[in-house]
């Protein structure tokens, strides 16, 4: 009987020790994957095109396989010319009105407004074009390499100057 408590204890303090040894892998492994967060005013702001700038959130757009998260803010206005990408974009509106047309030239009649909280899948290849209602901030994520190929590049206006080294607005 003695025998079979020492047996049932030292099972017992075995399998403590074992739960011990699992809780504390489990926090080093959370630990070392920990969450990743990113403040508006950190984004480094780069000009691409006339009134557009584009900001990286997560990960390398030009990377093979890569996941992204980038951003473009563009003012009031800014037109971007008709495109297309070799993958899948997809779009959330953060601020501002964007508004979203397809074919292969700019043609206002074909624009569809959305707003803040408004997603779109563009489907890979397919011509697009946009313009920006008040300044405009949207989100695209995705599978890299993200490139993007213009059906006219005479369109494309190059952006004004530099970007100015103060914060952004938030």
């Amino acid at each position: 009987m003695r025998k079979n408590r020492v047996a049932i204890v030292w099972a017992v303090a075995a399998a403590l020790a074992a739960m011990v040894a699992v809780a504390s892998s489990q926090e080093k492994k959370e630990a070392e994957a920990a969450h990743k967060m990113v403040h508006y005013g950190d984004l480094k702001w780069t000009p691409i095109i006339k009134g557009c700038d584009i900001a990286t959130v997560e990960g390398d757009f030009n990377v093979e396989g890569q996941p992204f998260v980038i951003r473009f803010r563009c003012a009031d206005g800014a037109k971007t010319p008709a495109h297309w990408h070799p993958t899948d974009e997809y779009v959330t509106v953060l601020k501002g009105t964007f508004l979203v047309g397809t074919g292969e030239t700019y043609d206002e009649s074909k624009l569809q407004a959305m707003n803040v909280g408004n997603f779109i899948l563009m489907p890979k290849e397919m011509r697009h074009f946009a313009v920006a209602k008040g300044e405009t901030i949207i989100q695209v994520h995705g599978t890299g390499p993200f490139k993007v190929n213009w059906v006219n590049p005479a369109e494309v206006l190059p952006p004004d100057k530099p970007a100015a080294a103060e914060k952004p607005k938030s």
